[in-house]
């Protein structure tokens, strides 16, 4: 039987590559994504290409009557979710604490903390539905080590990480794996997204740096997913090699 996977935020980045990577695989998919006409695009390519079911789901987030409606409507539509992919995530802006944008600050805390609990929430009964069911978390180094500058965005990675060691505890009765991958630079649209815009600034956070790309994340969290029953990788931090961590870096000069 053919298992079903659920990926947030997956009209980009690492969540397109995670989508297109389960999709060669045969999985069917539920994608969702706040860029509707982004999502129909990638759904019908998954249809032409892989010829494997492909549901599309476009809703933020961040919106908790959104998630809950849609996947209410998706539950007359399947019957369980096997694995959930909590991709959806951003940085806004990279400021001190005394000079951040407090508008910034509630888009990430309301998209990487409370879109991932609204999601989780919505589709666990679904999930408890499944004798195999798997939450994956995208988190990052950030989760993981302070970095200047990075404040609100890195509590609310620390707080992915949290929640992932919570959930797994929680979920322990019910047989549902949960893992935590935590990306660290990676080339997607993460930084023009962080800088609004600047493709120029964004760019230059990779000089001299051979970054991960979104198929790399995309193969570990496949690699994750299908590890026997009896495995689960709880935490896993993945970075390029020039990177040791949050923090330290080796950039070859140019």
């Amino acid at each position: 039987m053919k298992k079903t996977v659920l990926i947030t935020g997956a009209t980009s980045g690492f969540g397109k590559a995670m989508a297109l990577k389960f999709a060669t695989a045969g999985y069917n998919l539920i994608l969702n994504g706040r860029r509707k006409e982004r999502l129909e695009e990638l759904i019908e390519n998954i249809h032409t290409t892989y010829g494997v079911s492909a549901i599309a789901l476009p809703f933020d987030v961040r919106d908790k009557n959104a998630v809950n409606e849609a996947i209410q409507q998706l539950s007359l539509q399947i019957h369980q979710v096997d694995i959930l992919i909590n991709n959806a995530g951003l940085a806004a802006g990279m400021a001190p604490i005394d000079g951040g944008d407090t508008q910034d600050w509630d888009v990430m805390i309301d998209t990487n903390v409370k879109g991932l609990l609204y999601t989780t929430h919505a589709v666990l009964p679904l999930l408890k539905k499944s004798d195999a069911a798997h939450i994956i978390n995208i988190g990052s180094t950030a989760g993981k080590q302070a970095y200047p500058n990075g404040n609100v965005y890195c509590a609310t990675k620390f707080a992915v990480d949290a929640l992932s060691k919570c959930m797994r505890i929680d979920l322990l009765p019910y047989g549902i794996k949960v893992t935590s991958i935590n990306p660290g630079m990676a080339e997607t649209e993460f930084s023009i997204v962080r800088f609004k815009g600047d493709k120029e600034r964004a760019a230059k956070i990779y000089d001299g740096v051979h970054p991960l790309y979104a198929e790399d994340v995309a193969e570990v969290a496949f690699y994750c997913a299908t590890l026997p029953p009896h495995v689960c990788i709880n935490d896993l931090t993945m970075t390029c090699t020039a990177q040791a961590d949050a923090i330290h870096i080796h950039r070859k000069q140019v």
